[in-house]
């Protein structure tokens, strides 16, 4: 049994225990150790909750519906074709992989289940501006993933998106979409290194905010979908979103990111609110003829 110790300055300083037993002085905690009540650092051995979990999830799908996007521009095609199709499941398998190595490779190793410090509040995320300065004099380095893993196993996952995009896609695109698939490519390797850079900047944020994020991203893509149709008529657009294949699989894709956002907020939401994912496609279909340009002239 460790003794009372002297408190540590700052919210993430604490004591290692060595190996004689003895308490180190205060600093920052080893990677999978966070600073307990007592002021020591102890092993994160907490279950992900299911907001974390879902977490995770937007952070896997988020580069699939970019790989996806990249895709479908590039083939510019009206109608999906085989070729588009292959390359499709080829990003939903990269990310699938990429998602399921993660977790395999994150401590405890070789298990589908993850230890975790837990989120407590938004500065933990951003320990970098928490180094405390005792009596206004040396400051005290005690920055560290205190969220463990969940910063660091989202960087891990991009190196594998991009991993296996590079070892299987070159060769579907060369077969498949030779003309214009390398682009998707190339936008990937723009992408992710954004991803990263924005995961580092706002992970935090993004973790507190990310269901009203998806329903964003879905209620403004879906737009975008529809506005880009030459045809504005109510008819047009419901005929070609439910007997186009293409049409009806993107409105299927805004709906389920839609869902996801709905279920993902963590307040108790009744689940009959799913009932509403179909309104904002309904609602700019039906009023789609009153923002028409052409009755501005």
């Amino acid at each position: 049994m460790l003794k009372s110790v002297d408190k540590c300055p700052g919210l993430y300083c604490g004591r290692t225990v060595l190996a004689n037993s003895s308490l180190s002085d205060c600093g920052a905690c080893l990677r999978g150790f966070r600073v307990n009540a007592q002021y020591v650092c102890s092993p994160c051995e907490k279950d992900l909750t299911s907001h974390d979990w879902l977490y995770l999830g937007f952070m896997a799908i988020l580069p699939l519906i970019i790989h996806w996007f990249c895709i479908d521009l590039n083939a510019q095609s009206s109608s999906f074709t085989k070729g588009e199709l292959i390359l499709h499941a080829s990003a939903c398998i990269e990310v699938f992989l990429s998602a399921f190595l993660t977790i395999l490779f994150t401590d405890p190793v070789w298990e589908l289940r993850i230890n975790s410090c837990g989120v407590q509040k938004l500065s933990d995320w951003y320990t970098l501006f928490h180094n405390p300065t005792p009596n206004y004099e040396t400051t005290l380095y005690c920055t560290q993933e205190a969220v463990y893993p969940l910063q660091t196993m989202i960087f891990v996952f991009y190196l594998f998106c991009v991993t296996f995009m590079m070892i299987i896609r070159p060769g579907l695109n060369i077969k498949f979409l030779s003309d214009r698939g390398k682009l998707a490519v190339y936008y990937a390797l723009y992408i992710f290194p954004i991803l990263a850079l924005l995961h580092a900047v706002a992970g935090g944020l993004i973790y507190y905010s990310f269901p009203y994020l998806s329903i964003v991203i879905s209620v403004v893509s879906n737009a975008l979908h529809f506005s880009i149709k030459i045809n504005q008529k109510v008819r047009v657009l419901l005929e070609t979103s439910l007997t186009q294949m293409r049409n009806l699989t993107i409105l299927l894709g805004h709906w389920i990111l839609l869902a996801y956002g709905i279920i993902s907020i963590p307040y108790d939401i009744s689940y009959f609110a799913l009932l509403l994912v179909p309104a904002p496609a309904l609602f700019y279909i039906f009023t789609a003829r009153y923002t028409d340009p052409d009755n501005f002239k």
